[in-house]
């Protein structure tokens, strides 16, 4: 998104006081255009199917989508977008922060993960983040998804795993930047912690996708964390 573009935003959530709350934020807040609010996930999709099949634009650039709902869930409605309309940028806000819970999110195709305890300042900073291609974990949200690799697969990575970022031929610079957006990084936080411009970064950041075969920071993330590359 433009710097002078507003994010063009849609709030998903049952809560009917919590969504009225999230309205009024971005109501006020610089730089998202909030443009749909709803209280299911059916609607949503079905607007984002209606415009791809009339090959219009997305109504949206990003859906902020609560985790648990009657009818269609979080889940459900994320992968369910994303098939539609794969521009469209999903961030699950929710109470829950099991890493089972998470990473489901995150291979339905979430952009981001943030937590409804969140103060309003670090959800518009997240949200901002993801907006610009940034990172879909927060560093707590990350510690506890690689928890969950830890259950999954608790001995130690064999020779051959640990292996793996050399046969995926990354780079030292490029592990060294997909292990900032693991723990959560923006793209400008990986730069100024690197040293780097931001232009090199996103250029590290298509590498790494082209190696990786992947499309998204998400996937990127879930890859290196199931496969413990970094």
């Amino acid at each position: 998104m433009g710097a002078d573009k507003p994010v063009r935003l849609a709030i998903v959530e049952d809560d009917a006081r919590y969504r009225g709350s999230l309205e009024q934020l971005f109501e006020k807040a610089s730089g998202f255009d909030l443009a749909a609010s709803y209280s299911g996930a059916e609607a949503p999709v079905r607007a984002a199917q209606d415009a791809t099949r009339a090959e219009r634009r997305p109504p949206w650039d990003l859906v902020l989508m609560d985790l648990e709902m009657p009818g269609m869930g979080g889940v459900e409605g994320t992968r369910r977008l994303k098939a539609a309309a794969p521009e469209i940028k999903v961030v699950i806000l929710t109470v829950f922060e099991h890493p089972a819970t998470i990473l489901e999110a995150i291979c339905a195709g979430a952009d981001g993960y943030l937590l409804k305890k969140s103060r309003a300042s670090e959800l518009l900073d997240g949200l901002r983040s993801v907006a610009e291609g940034g990172a879909p974990l927060t560093p707590n949200v990350a510690r506890r998804v690689l928890e969950l690799m830890r259950e999954v697969q608790p001995n130690p990575p064999s020779a051959d795993a640990v292996q793996a970022p050399s046969r995926l031929d990354l780079t030292e610079r490029e592990q060294q930047v997909l292990r900032g957006l693991v723990e959560g990084l923006s793209y400008k936080q990986v730069a100024d912690i690197l040293g780097l411009s931001l232009g090199t970064v996103r250029t590290h950041i298509t590498a790494i996708y082209r190696k990786l075969q992947v499309h998204s920071v998400a996937e990127a993330v879930s890859r290196a964390l199931r496969q413990r590359i970094v």
